[in-house]
């Protein structure tokens, strides 16, 4: 298998895994550059941490074969782990422990034994006032943090980021995607899987998985423009879920969901305000009032799923 960019540093060809008859990723084919900043989403179960277990050698396909910085991700996976970092689901830390004491261990795993460079990154992730305390003490936000510490320090070429926003409250995922941007900006390329959709407008380009397979890859712009066909609409109506149900039933609309307080729209590209309006009107719902939008990645997942 040999790449025809020379910036290419992950490749993935027809990645297959099955666990008996179930198949948990089907025939995933991608390749990321250099630099990238790759946001591989889907929901929970649509198989993307299988995806990144087979990348790194830590499952075996059942079809298909994978390079990381040009190693063969089943023959040479201890050379990938040697440089690449990993941040999983469960944030691998060691609660009995404090920070600095996790971070002196993922250290020397990789045979760091300079005091100067531990310290460049506390100071990088912003740990000063925290590496003395036990993490099985520290927020959930601060517990992240340490995690993704303990995968950069021994400054990976590329970082494999699993779901590292999930369960924490807002303010910590941006704060941790400022982390994610000032990697990137030094050159550090990222996978970073997520379920949150919102996350994936930061990505440099955006793969959307489901049921096991990589349904679209693209940036967010491209995305929007090529998998949305058709006008977006905020339809807000009373009653909301009497009105989400009817507009599932016409013809002209291709995808409807709920969004907070109101129902979003997806329509054929001749249909205008006046048509919705009039067919609720008709159907006698309430308080119509409807605006077009602005295309989302969540409009591109559900039309994606919906073909």
């Amino acid at each position: 298998m040999v790449s025809d960019q020379d910036d290419v540093v992950v490749i993935s060809e027809g990645l297959t895994k099955r666990f008996g008859d179930f198949t948990a990723v089907d025939n995933v084919s991608f390749r990321i550059r250099a630099g990238e900043v790759l946001g591989y989403l889907g929901p929970n179960g649509s198989g993307k941490t299988t995806t990144i277990r087979m990348l790194l050698g830590l499952l075996l396909p059942s079809a298909g074969q994978s390079q990381v910085l040009g190693f063969d991700s089943v023959d040479e996976a201890e050379d990938i782990r040697q440089r690449v970092g990993y941040m999983s689901q469960k944030f691998a830390l060691y609660d009995e422990l404090t920070s600095f004491e996790n971070l002196t261990f993922y250290a020397g795993v990789y045979g760091i034994r300079d005091p100067d460079e531990l310290t460049a990154t506390i100071n990088l992730l912003g740990l000063e006032n925290i590496q003395n305390e036990r993490a099985s003490d520290l927020p959930l936000g601060w517990r992240q943090r340490l995690a993704l510490a303990t995968a950069i320090v021994h400054k990976p070429t590329i970082l494999f980021l699993d779901e590292p926003t999930s369960g924490v409250d807002p303010g910590a995922r941006r704060d941790f995607w400022d982390l994610i941007y000032e990697l990137a900006e030094s050159g550090v390329t990222i996978l970073v899987t997520t379920h949150y959709m919102d996350e994936a407008e930061y990505c440099t380009r955006v793969g959307f998985m489901r049921r096991g397979r990589l349904m679209a890859v693209g940036t967010p712009t491209e995305l929007k423009e090529s998998e949305v066909a058709g006008a977006v609409w905020r339809v807000h109506c009373t009653p909301l879920l009497a009105s989400l149900d009817f507009l599932e039933t016409l013809p002209i609309v291709r995808n409807v969901s709920l969004s907070g307080n109101h129902l979003r729209a997806i329509t054929e590209e001749k249909s205008s305000a006046q048509n919705l309006e009039q067919a609720l009107d008709a159907a006698g719902l309430r308080d119509v009032h409807i605006q077009e939008t602005a295309p989302t990645l969540e409009d591109v997942f559900l039309s994606l799923a919906g073909n």
